[in-house]
């Protein structure tokens, strides 16, 4: 039997909608940043209110509530549960084969002061990698780099959740984009041309935001040249490749020309103090800090061996989402290479698209049609295999054992137990939110803001990706009802779906899964509530900057619209 959504339950009325609709997202800040539960505690509860909710005012039976948490838990586990266990596993070998020493010692014989440590590692690096794989993989690395480094563990992760705002919007080789052409109609180039005309701002602003929480406005006058060079060779990079070539690598080539610039810029220019933690200096004035990097000069080749399984990484995740090689790994590969078809063969059978019982086309949406819905299980093509080769070679590389190798993994896994349950308890929630129409009602209501809803355009970005996790997911879930409103307030449709992608990026930073996976990859599964308070004004204020570029493109800039 068939289900029809409908978003305004409590008495026809939409703004008491809306309020019903807030509880399981109100109880979610409430449990983590108040009553302070441990991550896994309040993902499973706050998907339990959502349950509730669905079913009791929404109306929606409750077989179906629990089948589209089922769908979501699936997603939780494999791809991201796959990404960051993998990730966290190549980055434990490292350690583990003491290639992280002299990893650590190549970053600080560029610099040993924290704030450019910081622009490198979090902002470039991190942003190669939200380009190349996303779903949580630049996060997890990049945080585990920096506590290897020395960074405070809640602090190297809240870093690298601010900096991960600048990329999402073309992350994971411009799925975001392109996932919006399909139900909006908007040629994907075009979409890409405007989020390339807002963003870059951001971009440029972001290294700047970083120091600033850091340090405050006098040690980051310090570094301000370094900033500059990070920042805008960035952010002019993004605003080309996304204009001229497409939404598919201005995260990746932006990355690459902001560290390339910085680390040459650095070769020829230091700061005149360097910059350390207080609980550093104190520790400095014991004893000096990391005497082992000091007193050791590593070769170039010894470097480059010690770096290889990221450079690894790197080339394995970016080989799986090229095309024709990336349909090829799922099964969907449909040219006459035979390379290709024989790979293609492997991933027809390592791919699983599983009706949900009880949940697949029973449904109906808004548009009147039945929603499908798929265990959608990709062995082969997920971003996590392709780290797991990765770590697979680098246990040659680095001369592990086999025995070895196997206790880093499960060491690993429980580790990543908690947090892993805690992501997937998320993710349900934003299924069981999507199907009972809980989120289309949210976006129906700041619809209704009539000529403010050029202002309001990416707060709609921003809540879908609080709820899911990803911008994909966001730009998917309000790209048109983004589209059809803007049409009935005059506004251009295009604008306001670069709105929804760029203003979903600064919700990324406080998406339950991205706090969950913070958590996970430096070892602080529990903390979940300390981060959330660390990042949760950044994200308001980083959404503010997003609404007043939307308004102002939508009316004085207007120039700026493709």
């Amino acid at each position: 039997m068939t289900w029809t959504q409908n978003f305004t339950p409590v008495t026809d009325n939409l703004v008491l909608s809306s309020l019903a609709a807030l509880i399981p997202i109100l109880y979610f800040f409430w449990a983590l940043t108040i009553k302070r539960m441990k991550g896994y505690i309040a993902g499973i509860t706050t998907l339990l209110v959502a349950l509730a909710v669905a079913v009791l005012i929404y109306g929606m039976p409750a077989g179906k509530a629990v089948m589209s948490a089922s769908q979501g838990a699936v997603y939780g586990l494999l791809p991201i549960g796959w990404i960051i266990i993998t990730s966290v596993f190549l980055y434990k070998m490292t350690v583990k084969s003491g290639q992280f020493n002299i990893i650590r010692s190549s970053v600080l014989s560029l610099t040993e002061d924290r704030r450019l440590q910081a622009l490198l590692v979090a902002f470039s690096f991190g942003a190669f990698l939200e380009g190349a794989a996303g779903f949580g993989a630049p996060v997890a690395i990049s945080a585990a780099l920096l506590v290897g480094l020395g960074f405070n563990p809640l602090y190297a992760a809240g870093i690298c959740l601010i900096a991960n705002t600048a990329p999402v919007a073309f992350g994971a080789v411009g799925i975001p984009i392109i996932a919006m052409e399909g139900p909006t109609g908007i040629a994907a180039m075009e979409i890409s041309k405007m989020v390339g005309r807002q963003l870059p701002f951001l971009s440029a602003f972001i290294p700047l935001y970083l120091i600033l929480i850091m340090t405050g406005w006098k040690r980051s006058l310090e570094v301000l040249p370094a900033i500059l060079v990070s920042g805008f060779s960035f952010a002019i990079t993004q605003y080309l490749s996304s204009n001229f070539l497409g939404p598919e690598l201005p995260d990746i080539l932006s990355a690459l020309v902001s560290l390339f610039a910085l680390a040459i810029f650095l070769k020829f220019w230091k700061p005149k103090t360097i910059f350390r933690f207080a609980s550093e200096e104190t520790a400095a004035a014991v004893e000096p800090l990391y005497p082992a990097e000091a007193e050791t000069k590593y070769t170039k080749w010894q470097i480059f061996h010690a770096w290889s399984p990221f450079l690894l990484l790197t080339l394995f995740i970016t080989i799986w989402g090229m095309n024709p090689i990336k349909p090829a790994l799922s099964g969907h590969y449909e040219g006459n290479n035979a390379l290709l078809g024989g790979i293609n063969e492997i991933g027809k059978l390592l791919t699983f698209q599983i009706e949900v019982p009880g949940l697949h086309n029973a449904i109906i949406g808004s548009d009147g049609l039945p929603i499908a819905a798929f265990y959608k299980i990709e062995l082969l093509g997920a971003a996590g295999t392709a780290i797991l080769l990765a770590a697979i070679v680098t246990k040659f590389i680095v001369h592990m054992s086999a025995k070895d190798v196997y206790s880093t993994f499960v060491e690993a896994m429980k580790e990543l137990a908690k947090p892993i349950l805690m992501i997937s308890a998320v993710v349900a929630f934003a299924y069981v939110t999507n199907a009972s129409g809980m989120s289309t009602t949210l976006g129906m209501t700041l619809a209704k803001s009539g000529d403010l809803f050029p202002f309001f355009a990416p707060v709609l970005g921003w809540l879908g990706v609080f709820i899911t996790g990803s911008d994909t997911s966001a730009n998917l879930l309000f790209g048109s009802l983004q589209k059809v409103t803007a049409l009935k307030v005059g506004m251009e449709p295009v604008l306001a779906l670069g709105a929804n992608s760029s203003g979903g990026v600064t919700g990324k930073m406080i998406s339950p899964q991205s706090i969950a996976i913070a958590c996970a990859a430096v070892g602080l599964a529990g903390r979940e509530s300390e981060l959330l308070r660390f990042t949760l004004k950044h994200s308001l204020f980083l959404l503010l900057l997003v609404c007043v570029i939307t308004f102002l493109q939508n009316g004085v800039l207007s120039w700026m619209i493709p």
